[in-house]
């Protein structure tokens, strides 16, 4: 039996709105917790929108997957009394969906205010133990056997996305190089951002030379091991009118998990972002084209160069010429990750996506790092072992 054909609401464009943002410290942070750092930026987002802890009535977290609701503990540490609250486990998908259920739970009258965050202390994580760091990751070893299958040369998911990596080529004669300009282009933007951990410039004779990591990714293939937080405020648009910050509207947003596995059918090449886009254009009224700007989840330089056809900015099987051509640059057709992404500011699952998103549409930067004339923008998230993804849709008010 076919599952049935639903047509996206578009009652929710435009009836809430991101009104704060903030982030902790970015890189290596020793000495503080996941939870101290999203802590830091919880109570930083809630002041740049001009509120306190006592005005927030939702809570939507992720955090150390060891850690049994999350949400319980940061509000705790916070001083919520929350009447909507979870903890998301969508990996890298589960930012943007807090979102997207934060408009839905103020919609529905469960909350008013919403803060939605994650926080990570990977770079401590890894550097804590001799055997962290030969693992180079900050998952609990619990976790691996559910995961992973290391016993079969399956390691990671470096390994699962160079997978699909080494598909496209396959399938589309796309190169190491095409990759490369997608992290050569993003450390250009974080020389321009203050706060990213990546200060030295990248060439694309440096991203060849980068040591080989699992083929076919080298080092500047793969985003950071970092410690940091992000967080965003979400508010009914009519209650933000009187909010400090600039309202940043939300236009639209879907999720779409290929739940069948990475492997199966075409996954590996084209992501749960081709139906997640449809939900969210459809329910903002607008396509790819009207998009000034992206912030494409970037775990690995393959992931962003999928995604973006995946959203229509490209056909099928032309990312690498797309990406290749400067696209991705700030005076590119498609300024993108602008903030360096997880390539070159630091990994926080996508959250400091939606955060830089956000400020450009606010319209806080200066002309060497600001998208001109920005008006609308895309948001992706993807996680949850390779196969879940969310779109979220902003615009100005």
């Amino acid at each position: 039996m076919n599952a049935p054909i639903i047509e996206p609401s578009t009652h929710l464009r435009d009836r809430c709105a991101i009104v704060g943002t903030a982030t902790s410290k970015l890189g290596k942070v020793p000495g503080v917790s996941a939870i101290g750092l999203l802590e830091d930026a919880m109570t930083g987002a809630l002041d740049d929108a001009g509120l306190t802890s006592k005005d927030v009535d939702g809570l939507l977290v992720r955090g150390p997957d060891e850690i049994y609701t999350f949400h319980q503990v940061v509000g705790e540490r916070l001083g919520i009394d929350a009447r909507f609250s979870t903890t998301l486990t969508n990996g890298g998908a589960s930012q943007v969906m807090g979102v997207a259920l934060a408009a839905m739970a103020i919609d529905a009258g469960l909350a008013s205010c919403v803060v939605v965050g994650y926080g990570r202390d990977n770079w401590s994580r890894v550097h804590a133990t001799r055997d962290n760091h030969l693992r180079s990751s900050g998952r609990p070893q619990q976790l691996y056997g559910v995961e992973f299958g290391p016993e079969l040369g399956y390691y990671g998911a470096i390994a699962a996305h160079a997978f699909g990596a080494t598909r496209h080529m396959h399938e589309y004669g796309t190169t190491r190089d095409q990759f490369g300009a997608i992290a050569v282009a993003f450390r250009e933007h974080a020389l321009r951002n203050p706060d990213a951990a990546m200060k030295k410039p990248l060439t694309l004779d440096d991203y060849r030379a980068g040591r080989m990591i699992v083929a076919p990714f080298g080092l500047f293939d793969c985003s950071l091991q970092t410690d940091a937080a992000g967080a965003v405020v979400v508010t009914s648009a009519e209650r933000a009118k009187d909010l400090r910050q600039r309202p940043v509207l939300i236009k639209g947003f879907g999720t779409h998990n290929n739940l069948s596995g990475w492997f199966n059918n075409d996954n590996l090449t084209h992501t749960g972002a081709i139906e997640a886009g449809k939900t969210a254009y459809a329910m903002a009224g607008l396509g790819p084209r009207d998009m000034d700007f992206a912030q494409i989840y970037d775990c690995f330089t393959y992931m962003v160069l999928v995604q973006l056809e995946d959203y229509g900015f490209c056909k099928k099987g032309e990312g690498g010429e797309f990406v290749a051509s400067g696209a991705l640059k700030l005076d590119g057709a498609l300024p993108t990750n602008t903030s360096g992404g997880q390539l070159s500011e630091a990994h926080v699952e996508g959250m400091l996506q939606i955060v830089e998103g956000v400020r450009q549409l606010q319209g806080k930067y200066g002309p060497d790092r600001q998208v001109k004339d920005a008006e609308i923008g895309l948001i992706s998230g993807h996680g949850g072992n390779t196969v879940c993804e969310s779109t979220l849709i902003l615009g100005i008010a």
